[in-house]
């Protein structure tokens, strides 16, 4: 399915989860306050901005964001929550579209740049982001570490959540490197609802040789966005490239 198709009306519209899940607090918070700190008093853009769960508080943190974004539907829910005025929005792809002014911080959050589905477009997402910004400006990706360690010999799906009314689980195709993630939904039926996204891994060496293909180099890497140390069992990471002023 095209990205277009997976981010429709519907999702959009069960998108937002406020106070849990991703839109918790405590995971929230951490994500805004270090973005805050490396945007460093310039403006950001986010890729993929969706419906602004990091925009708009990131926005009332002072921090001037413009968002690019594929999803008509998701920039809506977004209008609900800020105006144009507010966070600016340009409707493409993040790989090619281009928000105009200038930018010290550019950010990809939560495992994005894998909806990306070709190594190419990713290495693409890389040169885009360097295009926005000035001399020594940043680039920040959040994305999870592939857990085909977790695979046993034959098989080719992982569960990586199960709880009382959701469970989690993602089915690799590691010829090709592509995942899908399936997300299961219980209540109180004994119906089922089902989403599935595709994606395509990234491993955090790959993903390094990609930023020096478009003139960044690596600033810091940690497994959240608190700082906590990124080591072989972390399951994601957060990680800082920084442009290269020779290449700006």
């Amino acid at each position: 399915m095209k990205q277009e198709q997976i981010w429709n009306a519907e999702a959009a519209q069960r998108y937002d989860t406020p106070g849990t899940g991703m839109f918790a607090p405590e995971v929230l918070g951490p994500t805004v306050d270090r973005l805050a700190e490396l945007a460093d008093g310039g403006a950001a853009v986010e890729f993929a901005v969706g419906t602004g769960r990091v925009a708009v508080p990131l926005a009332e943190r002072g921090v001037p964001v413009t968002g690019i974004e594929l999803s008509v539907p998701m920039v809506e829910r977004l209008r609900a929550k800020a105006d144009e005025a507010t966070i600016p929005v340009i409707v493409g792809d993040m790989a090619t579209t281009v928000a105009p002014g200038e930018f010290s911080l550019v950010y990809l959050v939560y495992n994005t740049i894998s909806n990306l589905l070709t190594q190419a477009e990713q290495v693409e997402c890389f040169r885009n982001a360097a295009r926005h910004l000035t001399p020594g400006g940043r680039f920040v990706i959040e994305l999870w570490v592939p857990e085909l360690r977790k695979l046993p010999p034959g098989q080719t799906a992982t569960v990586w959540q199960s709880d009382p009314e959701y469970i989690g689980l993602d089915t690799y195709d590691v010829l090709h490197q592509r995942v899908v993630s399936h997300h299961f939904y219980f209540d109180e039926t004994q119906q089922a609802r089902l989403s599935r996204s595709p994606h395509r891994y990234i491993w955090p060496a790959e993903l390094d040789l990609m930023a020096q293909l478009a003139g960044f180099e690596l600033e810091a890497r940690h497994a959240d966005w608190s700082g906590a140390e990124f080591t072989a069992d972390a399951r994601s990471h957060v990680s800082v490239y920084r442009l290269n002023p020779a290449t700006a």
